[in-house]
């Protein structure tokens, strides 16, 4: 679940270039923090499963200017008696939005596992160190080098907050690298359109953006893995997820945000 949280709610070690990653932030301040409810659909009865918490903070990394973003998730005791999680998500991405460094550690069903990744440029290319954990604690070290910016989940959030709409018609497909688990595949984020989206037992709405995230099965067939709707206006903020996980089908719905960056436009009080 994080990792769709993270790539909706959707660009390093010092450099002489960064390939195809640099991008202008106009979505966000440091310190905002968004907070979510989490439902899990047990038995097609849907129950409040968790929470979560996203932040954005500067600070510095390797020396440089940085955006640490962070991402707690936390199942309430309910749902530990159906799927333990407890994950917190960290990244570093210089100001430009730039990979540098990223680490996440889940305790997911009772299994703990971690992922590292450093980031480096050398003319134009991108490589990146991984270092993956398994749940039978197993360590695997991989180095990969591509010409295209390759994506931890956190800083694809940031990349996707920040991407210029005005030319996307319905349909348009992005397709970005990202890894994960210790390895780097080829995704696709497809616009949907627009909508619009009342919060969980709360008159206001939001006029959407929609999106899907899309990734490949082992037969290479494209699998829509979550849809997910960002405000339609500058701040981009993530307000519903809707998953489809390996053990069932999940939801996210936004209940707090503080210190956002610009007006919100796309809020609508309703009855």
């Amino acid at each position: 679940m994080k990792k769709f949280l993270t790539i909706i709610l959707a660009f390093f070690a010092a450099t002489t270039a960064y390939a195809q990653c640099p991008a202008k932030n106009e979505a966000f301040n440091s310190g905002e923090t968004l907070l979510y409810d989490l439902y899990f659909n047990w038995k097609f009865v849907w129950l409040k499963a968790g929470s979560a918490s996203l932040n954005i903070s500067n600070t510095t990394y390797m020396g440089k200017d940085a955006y640490r973003t962070r991402l707690i998730t936390r199942g309430s005791k309910r749902a530990d008696r159906f799927f333990i999680m407890r994950d917190t998500i960290m990244s570093y991405t210089t100001r430009e939005m730039v990979p540098m460094y990223y680490k996440k550690a889940a305790n997911e069903g009772g299994s703990y596992r971690t992922d590292e990744e450093w980031y480096s440029y050398i003319d134009g290319i991108c490589h990146v160190k991984q270092r993956h954990r398994n749940k039978r604690g197993t360590i695997k070290v991989k180095n990969e080098s591509r010409e295209d910016c390759i994506y931890d989940m956190l800083s694809i959030m940031l990349k996707a907050r920040s991407m210029n709409i005005s030319n996307m018609n319905k349909g348009y497909r992005y397709h970005f690298q990202m890894t994960d688990g210790g390895k780097t595949q080829d995704e696709v984020l497809i616009f949907r359109g627009r909508s619009t989206f009342q919060i969980e037992n709360s008159p206001v709405k939001y006029r959407c953006l929609v999106f899907s995230y899309v990734e490949k099965d082992d037969d290479g067939k494209e699998k829509e893995v979550v849809t997910f709707y960002v405000t339609d206006d500058k701040n981009r903020l993530p307000v519903r997820l809707d998953l489809n996980l390996k053990f069932g089908t999940a939801k996210a719905f936004l209940t707090g945000a503080t210190n956002i960056r610009n007006p919100q436009t796309a809020k609508i009080s309703g009855n």
